[in-house]
């Protein structure tokens, strides 16, 4: 490659990142309708093998995807909701508890009452007004209803998606041959398996997390149930979903579930099965779900993965979170191939004379 045609691939990639930087408000349904035809490629493959068009197999894919999504929501929303309307309807038993019981302990052990204030007002405020909160949320609702544009611009981003997931899942195996098509032809065998080791990892990944996310946030779910936590789904689901990031998981739900327990049971015992709880799940994952469903194939350290989410995070958003680490697992790939270059370079072996 001459040095002429290095310095056009360089700034075109910078002008690419330029403007997927620019466009980044109006990514979001396409980035999610890329991840929906990349996992659904396999299973429409699968259907044409059975004699099915292959419209006709996106067309099913995409129902089958929409449906377990909006079962999952019409499922879980009302029971996450209820929940938490059950522990708002008992937040002066809370109060009452740190006025009669938290508030003297602090003040025996330490000389400082934290909760020294008006609690008996407070108290008062939350019975007269808790029942109302359904009307609260009604003015919510109408308040951004009333902000036309934003719901518009939410309402077509989510109308987009499936629209984005048919037609590139349709095109798929069209779209990635072109692309294969528009490479130098010197490129094409390192091209080629480059993108066998992406799809293996991305592969490896996007099945093992999920299914861990989901294992996870159903263990705990279950075990905080088992306690007699009236927040256990609600923690369940945040614990499963924070463990994308390792560890996370675990702080998040066992701080969730603390207070949640200290909330409701005010009392020791219901702490320790807390935290017996956490640690049986984090030991699960960590011993049995993270070996058997991911081993060593995505080869990424811990503070690579909080990087990785923190800065995808900040670029794009929730779904730069959501995309994060399977683009940081890709990332990675391309610098273990670059490592192998570098290694096989003069550079590398270069002696002082040869400086």
């Amino acid at each position: 490659m001459s040095a002429l045609q290095k310095y056009l691939l360089f700034f075109g990639l910078i002008l690419v990142m330029t403007l997927v930087y620019l466009l980044k408000p109006m990514l979001t349904p396409f980035l999610i309708g890329l991840l929906i035809a990349y996992l659904g490629d396999p299973l429409v493959d699968k259907l044409e093998e059975m004699r099915l068009r292959r419209s006709v197999a996106v067309g099913v894919v995409i129902l089958v995807f929409m449906l377990a999504i909006t079962g999952a929501v019409l499922v879980f929303v009302p029971m996450l909701i209820r929940e938490l309307m059950e522990i708002i309807g008992e937040l002066p038993t809370f109060i009452e508890w740190l006025q009669n019981h938290a508030g003297p302990f602090f003040l025996d052990k330490l000389g400082v009452d934290p909760f020294d204030i008006d609690l008996e007002l407070l108290k008062d405020s939350l019975l007269a007004n808790w029942q109302s909160t359904g009307g609260t949320i009604g003015v919510i609702i109408a308040d951004i209803t009333q902000s036309g544009v934003t719901l518009a611009a939410w309402l077509a981003g989510v109308a987009l998606v499936p629209v984005v997931s048919f037609y590139l899942l349709r095109d798929w195996d069209v779209l990635i041959a072109n692309l294969r098509d528009l490479l130098p032809r010197l490129w094409v065998g390192t091209a080629d398996r480059l993108a066998r080791e992406c799809d293996a990892v991305l592969g490896a990944f996007l099945r093992g997390q999920l299914i861990i996310m989901a294992l996870l946030g159903s263990i705990y779910a279950l075990g905080l149930w088992l306690v007699g936590l009236e927040l256990a789904l609600t923690i369940g689901v945040l614990a499963g979903f924070a463990s994308l990031v390792p560890y996370l998981g675990f702080i998040v739900g066992l701080a969730a579930a603390t207070l949640a327990a200290l909330f409701q049971f005010q009392e020791l015992m219901p702490l320790v099965y807390v935290l017996i709880v956490f640690l049986v799940g984090q030991m699960v994952e960590g011993m049995v779900l993270t070996p058997w469903l991911m081993g060593d194939r995505i080869g990424l350290h811990p503070v690579a993965i909080i990087f990785a989410v923190l800065a995808g995070g900040q670029l794009f958003g929730f779904v730069g979170v959501l995309l994060a680490l399977p683009m940081a697992a890709v990332i990675m790939v391309f610098l273990r191939h670059i490592h192998e270059m570098y290694k096989d370079s003069d550079l590398y072996d270069a002696v002082e004379e040869d400086l």
